[in-house]
């Protein structure tokens, strides 16, 4: 076998990185979902399950497909939860392919879709998709509907879904994200920031019939926060502006007092205490809000300062093509 050969077998066209936190009720299912799906479109692939701390059986699962599946499936064990982006970004680190597929382990998205997807995905550097006959509860379609929307006002990209993590992307969009060095990162967003052609297309919703969600309402929030803080600085500008009209409109309301004090006498000032009452926990709250948004700000500022990774790969099981590569070499020596 000559080395044109060794390259083409070790280099996979496709690589999807699927995130896994206990998800051992449809691990299963999804490998074998997964592998046939890859398997049809006919091209050479590797499936990155990138373990992010699961307690339960998850990791052991991972570890005898990659066993089982070798040259297929790929198991990324990092050492504790970091999270769905940081996970996806420690598979982006591993990747060999040249189509990058991400796919969330919930099932809820069919894996059956990343031929379609994939075949799309060597016309535009990202591929987004929609969620058709969405089959989730009406505040996480409302949530998502507001970020949405936010999302497009604050990057002029006008794909209608960006919570949905099945979608692809181009070879240099993901090593462009990965020179990034922020640590709060939503990966859509980012990856839209560097893409020159982009499109997305509708693909099947099912409701999950295994396992339980892992975004809360805790931590749904704790996302908008993150989407609103790392794709804009708007805003801070926002506070500025209705700073300013709060300001406007309290002066002008004194003035307004005070000349009504004087048509009217003392005792209907008196009268009107409650009405400042009102306004100034008004003007208190609107303050508490400003804090809070310029903390979110300062916070992610000084985790970037610390500069801490944002993942830690314990292990790796699966394809290694540097072993592959040295037992070769030795076989040939002889």
């Amino acid at each position: 076998m000559n080395e044109m050969d060794v390259k083409k077998e070790e280099q996979p066209i496709i690589s999807v990185v699927i995130p896994v936190y206990n998800e051992e009720a449809c691990l299963g299912k999804l490998i074998a979902r997964t592998l046939a799906a890859c398997r049809q479109t006919g091209k050479s692939f590797e499936i990155l399950f990138v373990d992010d701390g699961s307690s339960d059986t998850s990791a052991t699962l991972i570890k005898e497909a990659a066993i089982e599946n070798e040259g297929e499936v790929v198991g990324v064990f990092l050492n504790r939860n970091y999270g769905q982006h940081n996970a996806i970004m420690a598979g982006f680190s591993k990747v060999r392919g040249e189509i990058i597929v991400t796919l969330d382990a919930d099932l809820q998205n069919p894996p059956e879709e990343i031929p379609r997807l994939v075949a799309m995905g060597e016309e535009y550097d990202v591929v987004g998709t929609v969620r058709a006959n969405r089959n989730d509860s009406f505040f996480r379609k409302f949530s998502s509907s507001l970020v949405n929307r936010a999302v497009q006002k604050a990057t002029g990209v006008m794909m209608h879904d960006y919570g949905c993590m099945l979608r692809v992307y181009k070879r240099h969009i993901v090593e462009a994200m990965l020179m990034c060095q922020e640590r709060s990162t939503f990966i859509p967003v980012l990856a839209n920031s560097f893409a020159r052609t982009t499109t997305e297309v509708e693909v099947e919703h099912a409701a999950r019939t295994l396992g339980e969600s892992k975004y809360s309402f805790g931590k749904l929030i704790s996302l908008m926060f993150d989407l609103v803080t790392t794709m804009t600085t708007y805003p801070l500008r926002l506070l500025s502006i209705v700073g300013g009209i709060i300001s406007a409109t309290g002066f002008g309301f004194g003035i307004l007092l005070l000349i009504l004090r004087l048509i009217y006498g003392s005792e209907w000032a008196v009268g009107g205490v409650f009405t400042l009452f009102a306004l100034v926990y008004f003007f208190i709250g609107a303050q508490f809000i400003a804090m809070g948004l310029l903390g979110e700000y300062i916070g992610r500022i000084y985790h970037d300062v610390r500069a801490r990774p944002r993942y830690f790969i314990q292990d790796i099981v699966g394809s290694l093509p540097e072993k592959k590569k040295a037992m070769r070499n030795a076989e040939s020596s002889h």
